[in-house]
């Protein structure tokens, strides 16, 4: 719609005027990309987003819808630069215009992280990053060592912890730069000083949040080498739970923040004393409970019990000999009856087979005379043989007349 369309004596409404204002913003600028810093955020209820965007000289409006802000990679934030991706939108009732959001990414961190997921993938492959090596921090340290900023909010936080949670334990600071040029030569350094060194047993490497070049010194490769080779176990304590670098792969341990780095690190001197009392009543308890049963065992074994604990130990085993020799006995007569009765139906069954009582029972043996031969069938024998006929008693001889 062309304003100059209108008449110049045309009276319009508030609504007409915003309704045209709409229709030629909207029309114009169908979708835009700005770039800007965050500005009073304000995050909904229910997942919608609002804020402003603003440079050095103006600011706008903001808007970014619950469908659209579950696609973001990062959590937004006061003070961040971002590019945001969007249209333009104007809403009547109340005559402003702003930008509704679809895309936003935060502006110049995509070379770098495509930079950093590039050299942990080559790290990787290393085997600087295998759990493998990782150690396991010392249970009772005597000393931390702390890489970091002197000046920094990270290392005022991880002092008072440490006093806070065991005075018994020293803190060595090793100052070093922690963003901007040579930083991550610094820290290499400072690294190495406290394992020459030997100063401590447990060492922070980290520093307060910061954006993504902030941090990017604890990205450096040297700084990851250094980490790895380090003989003093290491915890990465870089930025806000949020944040992170490349330190935290390399390190023994990684804590979301410099002051969750000290109380890793840290035991709480009132729970080593609580767990001390503990055990100590444990151990006084049990001594005293094995001491009283002893009394009560010598107690039982003067004298006058002496005899009759003998023979209340005595006397069970007493009855299970007498019952077990009867139990003997009882096996051997009855082996002795099973023998006995086999041994005679042996006999029994030897004398049924003996040649003699068959030839008792009217049975006779037929034998040719001249060879002995058993004759067992009438083929056996010709006509005019002699034979002897041997029945129970006796023998007789005779003559075959015909044999078949």
């Amino acid at each position: 719609m062309n304003p100059s369309l209108f008449p110049s004596d045309k009276v319009f409404t508030v609504s007409e005027l915003n309704e045209i204002i709409k229709e030629i913003l909207e029309g114009t600028f169908p979708a835009i990309t700005l770039e800007g810093e965050i500005s009073n955020y304000r995050p909904n209820s229910s997942g919608h987003l609002y804020f402003n965007l603003k440079d050095s000289g103006s600011v706008i409006s903001a808007v970014m819808f619950r469908y659209s802000a579950a696609y973001l990679d990062f959590i937004p934030k006061d003070g961040t630069k971002v590019q945001a991706t969007g249209k333009l939108s104007v809403y009547g009732p109340q005559g402003k215009y702003q930008i509704v959001i679809t895309k936003m990414t935060v502006a110049g961190e995509g070379a770098v992280l495509k930079m950093i997921e590039e050299r942990k993938r080559r790290l990787s492959t290393e085997g600087l990053f295998d759990e493998s090596r990782k150690r396991k921090l010392p249970l009772f340290p005597r000393t931390i060592g702390v890489v970091t900023s002197p000046t920094g909010a990270a290392l005022r936080d991880i002092l008072q912890i440490t006093k806070r949670r065991n005075k018994c334990v020293s803190v060595i600071v090793f100052p070093t730069l922690v963003q901007g040029d040579g930083a991550a030569e610094n820290i290499v350094q400072q690294i190495q000083n406290a394992n020459n060194a030997k100063l401590c047993d447990v060492l922070i490497v980290g520093r307060g949040g910061g954006s993504l070049e902030d941090l990017l010194p604890f990205s450096e490769e040297c700084v990851v080498r250094a980490i790895s080779q380090s003989e003093i176990p290491v915890v990465s304590a870089v930025g806000h739970e949020i944040d992170w670098a490349l330190s935290d792969y390399a390190a023994d341990k990684r804590a979301p923040t410099p002051s969750a780095a000290a109380e890793l690190c840290v035991p709480q001197l009132s729970d080593i004393m609580q767990t001390l009392r503990f055990y100590q009543n444990e151990l006084y308890s049990g001594v005293t409970m094995r001491v009283e049963k002893t009394k009560l065992m010598v107690k039982a074994f003067d004298p006058d019990n002496l005899e009759l604990k003998f023979r209340s130990i005595e006397q069970p085993l007493l009855v299970r000999f007498d019952n077990a020799k009867d139990d003997l006995m009882q096996n051997i007569s009855r082996k002795l009856q099973d023998t006995r009765r086999f041994i005679e139906n042996c006999a029994t069954i030897l004398e049924n087979a003996s040649p003699q009582v068959i030839l008792d029972r009217g049975y006779s043996m037929v034998r040719e005379k001249s060879t002995q031969k058993i004759i067992r069938d009438g083929t056996q024998i010709a006509a005019g043989a002699e034979i002897e006929i041997i029945p129970a008693k006796g023998k007789i001889t005779a003559v075959v007349t015909q044999a078949k």
